[in-house]
């Protein structure tokens, strides 16, 4: 038990017969059939619900019957063997992943769900990510194999590719000895022993699966009960019980209210036992009561032991995550919405009542984030998407009685650091005292916040600096830029100094949050802003039109996937530039091109100037937030600026940075401050990566060749025999109106991509900052220039498919023809039939940085000249010409 226990014997461990068993899928997957499936298989219950039928045995709250998906997650259980497994149905929907995402800390194994249907898309990636950050070794199962079109090689080769290569097919009827080798290639031991004829043994198989470096994968169909039986059986062979310490210990994953009243910790008990009427860590609080839920259905119990999930009532000081006895508080989650809105009340409402209500609901929800401004008097929360605000406005209903409505979004901005950097904080007003000394260094993408101690005692007692790191984790600490929050560093106590008799616990707090705000007024910060992953299936028409909105968006793209006349586009965009691109991808494709995205963290944004400026956070001016720190000087409290407080520090300290520390943005903007206020600097590339980055383009020539090889057959330039017929053109594009005369002379031709030349010059692209026009101007210039000594002929192409109304408009300037393309055609579809076309007689080279581009335009025989290459060109041939002008 919690409390009694401690005068037992808790060395040693114990295993348990119960596991926790999580299934986890995208919406509409078949997520919550296969679970009315393993409980009917297993003699659970005697009838099997539907979730469109509103009588699912998890699917228990009005909510979730009323809108057929899961929104909470609900155990189970099932006998299996000699064990119980509490089986955790989590939430398929995007809107609800943190949910999901919190039973993930609880599970001993999962069953990762993919619908054969729609393959391994982005939400089974995001899944197995998080699968792999919490370390659940896992099984998968391929529903839906009714369904016609699904082939299980096909499937389990994109298992392999997309998720890992160590998933091997075990459903009934696999060939034995081509399992056996797949498993062996798992573990250099077990592989000799099998080329020695030995074979795996059960124990083995399990071992390596509870180490996650073996993944067994089942086919079948949950609706008509195929295949299940094989993986239950499967489970049963090769999971095994766990071992857990005899001292009490538990993790708490969420918080419920029964009726909105009754407050529920949902959490599993990881060593010992908890019983009634114990106290938990030091609490004043006793356990009132204890619940096994089995879907709506629950026991009281008097006693939850060890493997266990329960539900537990009279301790109020527990949130979602925390760590109870031996158990350690989890980690920040990984899936964190990055939209912002308004809470917006009726007329009259009492706001500042409202929002003690509304923090009820955080409790359930904690990436709400509730927070509530005192000057506008306004409730902001933070929201995953569109289905999460029906819900919340019904539980505002039906829990609070009040009618909410939500605001437009804004996107969810963070801060980060580039370097290592040390700050101080003092607080000391009359008769109080306290003094921190932090350093703040980058953390790796995603990490969060992490705080720890290199502090010697001698420099400050033990109890004040777990006081201090107690204030540094308690803390939301906010950056200076735009006053977000804080994230991807590690916080580190270096120093400080108490005093006898005027240092109060709430001294610290004071000096902690000085100190980290200091430290950030001397740093390098960065501004992040939330990424989408998204995939793209389009028809291949409309491929150059998709990845110049890409482009146009700051997205990055990965090599496009094309096959009969279809194409899968993958890569990331910023949140912020996404907005409604679904519903245009869909109007501009007539409703054959569609896409799914999901959350992928945070990267450098793209415009960050622009949105510091519009924020216009002042962070000496956030009294919650203060960056100066409190001195005491003649008796009274003196505010001294962040700029000047560290020379007055009482505490010397000699930290010194790790020299061979990694830089997670080394080409981020970043922005200091100074006396005089904020700057701004955006250091250029080391040549060494600019090298990299060339190398890279050149390499992947030879790949892109053998993709459109693959995909249209052998390329044949002028001049080369031809072996056999051609391959049909999928469109017969028009001849050009102007891309040269009727009967273009004799030579080769440069098509030029504009825009992307004109971005890859530095000095053009300052230009275009301010004046896009004057850029272009000085580019047709620039490229008239040599036009004429040129040994070919050149033609300038601008993309306009954005101009309501456009018109193709041809004209010549010295000789150099220039092109703007009709509305709807980007400047890479003009090329590709401009290419096309003249590369039937001609050589053709297209300028251009954009090295997908090339999967095209190497059917026309084209050859590709870079961005790099085309300016040194460009500066040859103004040599030569200074040279041959210089003669006369």
């Amino acid at each position: 038990m919690a409390e009694s226990s401690a005068q037992e014997n808790n060395t040693g461990t114990e295993p348990s017969c119960h596991l926790t068993v999580g299934i986890l899928a995208h919406v509409d997957a078949g997520k919550t059939t296969l679970s009315e499936a393993i409980l009917y298989s297993t003699g659970a219950i005697r009838t099997i619900g539907r979730v469109d039928h509103g009588d699912a045995y998890l699917d228990t709250s009005e909510v979730e019957k009323a809108r057929g998906i899961t929104v909470f997650s609900r155990p189970a259980h099932f006998p299996l063997q000699d064990l119980t497994v509490t089986l955790l149905d989590t939430p398929g929907h995007a809107d609800f992943s943190p949910e999901m995402e919190r039973t993930l800390s609880v599970l001993d194994y999962a069953v990762l769900l993919v619908a054969a249907p729609e393959g391994v898309g982005n939400r089974a990636r995001l899944l197995w990510r998080l699968l792999e950050h919490y370390r659940v070794p896992a099984f998968l199962f391929i529903n839906k194999m009714d369904q016609p079109g699904c082939d299980r090689e096909t499937l389990l080769s994109q298992v392999k590719e997309c998720l890992t290569d160590t998933a091997v097919d075990f459903t009934d009827g696999t060939d034995i000895q081509k399992v056996q080798e797949e498993i062996a290639l798992t573990d250099d031991l077990l592989l000799e022993s099998i080329l020695s004829g030995g074979t795996a043994q059960d124990s083995e198989i399990a071992q390596l699966i509870a180490e996650r470096r073996l993944f067994p994968v089942y086919f079948g169909s949950a609706l008509r009960l195929q295949g299940v039986e094989e993986m239950l059986a499967g489970m049963k062979r090769f999971m095994r019980p766990k071992s857990y310490p005899r001292e009490f210990g538990a993790r708490v994953y969420k918080i419920t209210r029964e009726g909105g009243k009754e407050r529920f910790a949902w959490m599993k008990i990881t060593g010992g036992s908890l019983s009634l009427r114990d106290r938990v860590d030091d609490s004043d609080d006793k356990v009132t009561g204890i619940r096994i839920y089995s879907g709506a259905k629950f026991e009281q119990v008097t006693q939850a032991g060890a493997g266990q999930i329960c539900a537990v009532q009279g301790i109020s000081d527990t949130f979602a995550g925390k760590g109870l006895g031996t158990e350690k508080d989890g980690s920040e989650e990984l899936i964190t919405p990055v939209i912002r809105r308004k809470v917006i009340l009726p007329e009259g409402t009492d706001v500042s009542y409202a929002y003690r209500q509304l923090r009820t609901l955080e409790e359930e929800e904690p990436m709400l984030r509730l927070s509530y401004s005192e000057e506008t008097r306004e409730i902001f929360a933070q929201i995953m998407g569109e289905v999460q605000i029906e819900i919340l406005r019904g539980l505002i209903r039906d829990r609070l009685g009040l009618s909410a409505e939500f605001g437009e979004g804004e996107i969810i901005y963070r801060e980060t650091v580039r370097h290592t950097v040390t700050g101080a904080g003092h607080f000391e007003p009359l008769r109080h005292y306290a003094e921190v000394h932090v350093a703040i260094s980058p953390g790796e993408p995603g990490s969060g916040i992490t705080v720890d101690t290199d502090c010697s005692t001698d420099v400050l007692a033990t109890n004040w600096q777990r006081l201090a790191v107690s204030c540094l984790l308690g803390k939301r600490h906010k950056g200076v830029l735009t006053g977000s929050d804080l994230t991807d560093v590690r916080i580190t106590l270096i120093g400080g100094r108490a005093h006898e008799k005027h240092t109060e616990g709430g001294d610290f707090r004071k000096a902690s949050i000085r100190a980290v705000r200091q430290a950030l007024m001397c740093a390098e910060n960065i501004l992040l802003e939330p990424v989408y992953e998204f995939c793209m299936r389009l028809p291949q028409s409309a491929l150059g039109m998709a990845m110049t909105d890409v482009e146009r968006m700051n997205g990055r793209l990965n090599p496009p996937l094309l096959d009969d006349g279809q194409a899968v586009l993958t890569g990331t965009v910023p949140v912020s530039a996404w907005g409604d691109y679904a519903l245009r991808l869909r109007a501009a494709t007539g409703g054959e091109g569609s896409v799914t995205v999901t959350p992928a963290g945070y990267e450098p944004c793209h415009h960050a100037a622009q949105v510091i400026k519009d924020r216009g956070y002042d962070p000496s001016a956030d009294l919650k937030n203060p960056v100066s720190s409190v001195f005491c000087s003649h008796g009274a409290g003196v505010i001294v600026p962040w700029y000047e407080a560290k020379d007055r520090m009482h505490v010397e300290t000699d930290f010194c940075p790790d020299p061979g520390e990694t830089v997670p943005y080394p080409d981020a903007e970043v922005f200091t401050f100074s006396p005089g206020g904020m700057e701004e600097t955006a250091p250029p590339p080391a040549p060494a990566q600019v090298a990299e980055r060339e190398r890279a383009y050149q390499s992947s020539e030879d790949e892109l060749m053998a993709i459109f090889e693959k995909t249209y057959g052998k390329i044949r330039r002028p001049g080369e025999e031809q072996e056999e017929a051609p391959r049909r053109r999928d469109y017969e594009p028009a001849a050009p109106k102007a891309r040269a005369a009727k009967k273009p002379p004799e030579g080769s031709y440069l098509l030029i991509d504009g825009y992307n030349m004109l971005y890859a010059e530095p000095s053009l692209r300052a230009l275009a900052v301010g004046n896009l026009s004057a850029a272009r101007d000085a580019l047709i210039d620039a490229v008239a220039n040599v036009q004429g000594y040129a040994r070919e002929t050149m033609i300038l192409v601008f993309d306009a498919y954005r101009v309501a109304g456009g018109k193709e408009r041809v004209f010549s300037h010295h000789g150099l023809t220039v092109i703007y393309t009709k509305e709807a055609e980007t400047a890479d579809q003009y090329i590709e039939k401009a290419a096309c076309e003249i590369g039937k007689k001609y050589r053709v080279r297209v300028a251009t940085s954009d090295a997908i581009e090339q999967v095209i335009i190497f059917g026309s025989g084209a050859v590709r000249l870079s961005a790099s290459a085309f300016w040194e060109e460009m500066r040859l041939l103004e040599g030569e010409i200074r040279d041959h002008t210089a003669v006369y």
